[in-house]
């Protein structure tokens, strides 16, 4: 009696197989039963068939990506330095609104990675645009429920000979404690946008990659985060344009600031508002995509692995793992274990570390190094940073799928462009520009008191107050921290201008009048390097960026197609706790440290800082620079010399 003349009978090896045949056939069965049209329950129109296809979702997951780009490492870092001065935060405690969205990404990701695996992923797509529009709305509540911003232009102006300007400020903790108020609410904000963030670049790239053939994978990752490092480009530019318009709408008709003054604050909180609604309205063509797109199944069964053998493979396709959440502690055991897998992402987390400081932080260094204005900081800091990440991102997709390199090749490829990343830090250091000269912080008053004290026998008798930053320029050049610490007695409008005269602390240039004079605002920076810095900023973003398409398909590849998302989601654990959430901490304490004025509020307690040393946070930022990049070359070298590719694979 044998499997043939008995049905019922059958040898241990038929059952085996037999056994192998059928879960690869359930799971064949699943795809290709969950492939559908495109459409809202019943109502499927014809003429959005043609969405229906990884080139469709592809649309809409990149305008997604530009929202979602936009809003966090956007608008939310060029509106770091203008939250500092308006509600009195340091760096490190605005870095912390930065590592927020990366905070809410990790106590989530494990969970939305794994159990979205098998699930409808272009669902958690509209579960992202919902979470990224509630966030926005809820990061502007700020400004709403704060008082009108108020700089006491006249309370505290001109020097009084008799010393009798009033301070009625009082030693108490209730502008701490607004502040911090305010802290926690943008860090809500932050953490709602994290929530719906979680899915797009875990559940959103691996079903990108599973609806196309391998070799296109590539250059589709590679569009999809290209547009995404394009949205940060638009929030640059939007809201540099917004930080145009007084941060008060209703009172910009009364003030008597221009955009060139440190104390004006643009309106930070507008966009936020304006593209709360933009991104609830891309919650509607996700909710139309099927399970799977139609043709996965197919190009599932031609694919061939690469992954790293290690015995994972064998083991996540015989427990057929992922199915129910028991699995999890063996599918997270395998991702540990997979040396490659860990090497790779070691590579990118001091990546992501790198990134997320500069991109939370250069607006605010090129406004103090060079001296521009807040919204031309932004619209230079994009200028820097986001062409050179869009071209690099897409450049690398497209080189991986032109030369059809595999996954020891894309490793290759990562160490060479880091290399060259490496390389290219030295620009902080070579393009920094010399100290701005400022009575009482870097010189003394005109051979009179000393550097690190304001108070000078000039404007002794003046009662002038420290907590009120109020910059003029004097004609010597120097800046003095406002017209009370210049010694200016009167004052006149020209064009919209203060001017002071009879200033006592400042050396009198003119012959004629011998009175000397100061004017309203900071001395413009004699520096001519900022074209070299942009020009170098660019070359650094492309070669640093064409690293990273091929760094996260390689790692796609080292570990077993089922456990792809999975991966992505584990990665993006530890490159958020290692990396994006440390880092504009640490550049962010790295730039206090070089503050040389620091704005003393009541009972003597530290507010936002004015000025800062040009030499060390140029040497602070390449420091961190070169640590980032020499780490990240060091982990892609130990992925290259573990990897095991399976028998016959060429690599």
């Amino acid at each position: 009696m044998n499997g043939i003349d008995n049905p019922v009978y059958y040898s241990d090896d038929e059952t085996a197989i037999n056994k192998d045949e059928k879960i690869k056939q359930a799971t064949r069965t699943e795809e290709e039963l969950s492939e559908g049209p495109y459409a809202w329950g019943s109502f499927s129109p014809k003429c959005l068939q043609c969405c229906n296809r990884p080139s469709g979702f592809l649309l809409w997951f990149c305008i997604l990506g530009v929202i979602q780009g936009m809003l966090v490492n956007g608008l939310v870092n060029i509106s770091i330095s203008t939250i500092e001065k308006r509600y009195d935060l340091r760096s490190s405690l605005t870095g912390l609104i930065s590592s927020s969205y990366d905070i809410s990404f990790c106590i989530l990701c494990l969970f939305v990675s794994f159990h979205g695996q098998r699930g409808h992923k272009p669902r958690w797509m509209t579960f992202s645009a919902f979470m990224l529009g509630l966030g926005s709305l809820v990061f502007s509540f700020p400004h709403y429920i704060s008082d009108v911003y108020s700089y006491d232009s006249k309370k505290r102006d001109i020097c009084s000979i008799s010393g009798s300007h009033d301070n009625n400020d009082e030693c108490s903790n209730s502008k701490s404690s607004l502040s911090l108020g305010y802290l926690f609410i943008f860090i809500l904000g932050q953490l709602i946008m994290g929530a719906g963030g979680t899915a797009m670049y875990t559940l959103g790239t691996a079903f990108i990659d599973e609806s196309v053939p391998s070799e296109k994978s590539s250059l589709y990752l590679g569009i999809a985060n290209g547009m995404a490092v394009l949205g940060p480009a638009v929030g640059y530019i939007v809201g540099g344009q917004f930080l145009r318009i007084y941060i008060d709408i209703n009172k910009s008709a009364e003030i008597d600031l221009t955009q060139d003054d440190p104390r004006w604050l643009g309106g930070w909180w507008i966009p936020f508002l304006l593209f709360w609604p933009v991104a609830w309205l891309l919650t509607v063509p996700f909710l139309g995509f099927p399970k799977y797109l139609p043709g996965t199944a197919v190009i599932q069964k031609q694919k061939v692995s690469q992954a790293h053998q290690d015995g994972s493979e064998i083991l996540v396709k015989e427990k057929n793992l992922g199915k129910n959440f028991k699995d999890f502690p063996l599918a997270l055991k395998l991702l540990l274990k997979n040396k490659v897998f860990m090497c790779l992402t070691g590579a990118s987390c001091f990546d992501g570390l790198l990134i997320t400081s500069l991109a939370t932080f250069i607006p605010k260094y090129i406004e103090n190094q060079y001296g521009r204005t807040s919204n031309e900081a932004a619209l230079l800091g994009g200028l820097v940073l986001i062409p050179g990440a869009v071209v690099g991102q897409i450049a690398g997709g497209l080189l991986c799928s032109k030369l059809k390199l595999k996954c020891r090749s894309m490793i290759k490829m990562a160490v060479i462009m880091s290399t060259v990343s490496l390389l290219l830090c030295s620009i902080f250091f070579f393009t920094k520009c010399e100290n701005s000269l400022f009575a009482g912080v870097s010189v003394n008053y005109n051979g009179l008191g000393s550097p690190g004290n304001l108070s000078a026998p000039c404007n002794a008798g003046c009662g002038c107050d420290h907590s009120e930053y109020s910059p003029v320029c004097g004609e010597d050049n120097i800046i003095y921290f406002s017209p009370c610490h210049a010694g200016c007695k009167d004052q006149v409008l020209q064009n919209k201008t203060k001017v002071y005269f009879s200033c006592s602390c400042i050396s009198h240039n003119s012959s004629i009048t011998m009175v000397s004079k100061a004017n309203a605002g900071v001395c413009p920076i004699k520096c001519t390097k900022i074209k070299l810095f942009i020009t170098f900023s660019f070359l650094f973003a492309v070669f640093n960026f064409m690293a990273s398409t091929p760094t996260t398909t390689a790692t796609l590849r080292s570990v077993p197609e089922k456990q792809c998302p999975f991966a992505l989601g584990v990665q993006w654990i530890f490159i958020r706790l290692l990396g994006s959430i440390p880092g504009p901490i640490i550049l962010g304490a790295a730039i206090d440290y070089s503050c040389i004025l620091w704005v003393e509020k009541a009972c003597g307690m530290k507010g936002a800082c004015w000025a800062y040393d040009n030499h060390q946070m140029a040497l602070s930022l390449m420091l961190i620079c070169g640590i980032c990049k020499l780490a990240t070359i060091l982990f892609d070298v130990s992925a290259l010399s573990l990897y095991r590719p399976p028998k016959g694979n060429v690599t």
